[in-house]
């Protein structure tokens, strides 16, 4: 049996790793208009456990994935294939 690389995109949401296209800044004006198009089609996928997304996933589907987790965090996850939780990626809300 194979097993196909996850990343953990905060509080027990994954997606698989050959799924994703990009990751954005949620503060980007181009995350914001990916995100406003997405929520109008039912495209939008929200894995932010109500707190601040930090992040936008463009996903291979169309769908477009909000995260609290930084950006930076999820690209060093993505390199080192550690989906550990370090302290204060899941910060409670400000």
């Amino acid at each position: 049996m194979s097993s196909f690389p996850i990343l953990n995109v905060g509080f027990s949401n994954v997606v698989f790793v050959s799924k994703i296209l990009t990751i954005l800044q949620a503060d980007s004006a181009g995350a914001k208009r990916l995100r406003s198009e997405a929520k109008s089609e039912n495209r939008l996928i929200d894995a932010t456990g109500g707190r601040k997304t930090r992040s936008v996933l463009v996903l291979d589907s169309g769908h477009i994935l909000l995260s609290a987790i930084r950006p930076e965090s999820l690209s060093k996850r993505l390199e080192t294939g550690d989906n550990h939780i370090g302290e204060g990626e899941e910060e409670s809300e400000d």
